[in-house]
């Protein structure tokens, strides 16, 4: 078999070496069996295999062979490219180790550069805590602490909250597209702005504003740092230092492990 392309290679490993679906990868060498490394890695069935069928999509290349066992049996078995990518997962790691050595001591303040995405609104927050709403429902809300203390809610698959391990304390980088967030101003003894249940909310203040056709876009200087990009209507009225929310859904919310 061909070995992967380095593309592919850096797509697959693009984030941290420490990803819960590597260590699935792993655990499939390691026992044989979906369900088995499922269980090692403390997630459900279902979620291993979305991190199987995930890594598989970034190094666009079969990863683990399902056919092992025949009609009736339930194993798999990695291939030379699986064995391959979690080769270069740990000579990164060790790369990564000895960088972190050198500036052992020291205020990380560059978590979150590596990650290239189109979505502008990227924010450094800290999850609360993590709640199933009924046994049956398929995604869990995540409530999240922002640095300037707002409360920001994420509405995630159980799956992805296991492949994440989210948990209270983790640090992660929420994400939203601009174009999910709408800005509105907070008008003069407005103390509190109308809100839906599945909405969030951030307080800031106008920092500046670009006209459009039929929208503005709006960028907000948040409380206790940070900024976030939303739209308006046209015309958007407020001047800079005026107070203005930024609202956006619960399902607009993206979270990822910062590097």
């Amino acid at each position: 078999m061909s070995a992967l392309a380095p593309a592919a290679l850096t797509e697959a490993l693009g984030h941290a070496v420490s990803d819960k679906r590597l260590e699935v990868l792993r655990r499939v060498g390691e026992t044989g069996s979906i369900s088995q490394a499922a269980r090692d890695a403390g997630i459900s069935y279902k979620a291993a295999w979305q991190a199987i069928d995930t890594l598989t999509n970034l190094s666009e290349a079969p990863l683990v062979d399902r056919t092992v066992g025949g009609s009736g049996g339930g194993g798999a078995r990695i291939t030379p490219q699986g064995l391959q990518l979690l080769a270069m997962a740990d000579e990164l790691q060790r790369a990564r180790d000895a960088v972190l050595a050198r500036f052992a001591g020291q205020p990380l303040i560059a978590s979150g550069l590596g990650l290239q995405t189109s979505m502008r609104n990227q924010l450094p927050c800290e999850v609360q805590d993590v709640e199933v709403l009924a046994p049956a429902d398929l995604t869990v809300r995540v409530r999240l602490c922002t640095p300037g203390r707002a409360i920001l809610v994420a509405s995630v698959t159980r799956e992805s909250a296991d492949l994440l391990a989210l948990g209270p304390g983790l640090r992660v980088l929420v994400l939203c597209k601009a174009t999910a967030v709408k800005v509105q101003a907070v008008d003069e003894g407005q103390t509190e702005p109308i809100q839906t249940a599945a909405e969030n909310e951030l307080p800031g203040e106008v920092e500046r504003v670009s006209a459009g056709a039929g929208q503005d876009e709006v960028v907000l200087a948040l409380h206790g740092g940070g900024h976030w990009v939303g739209f308006a209507t046209h015309p958007f009225r407020a001047t800079p230092g005026h107070p203005a929310t930024a609202r956006m859904a619960h399902s607009a919310l993206v979270l990822a492990l910062p590097r």
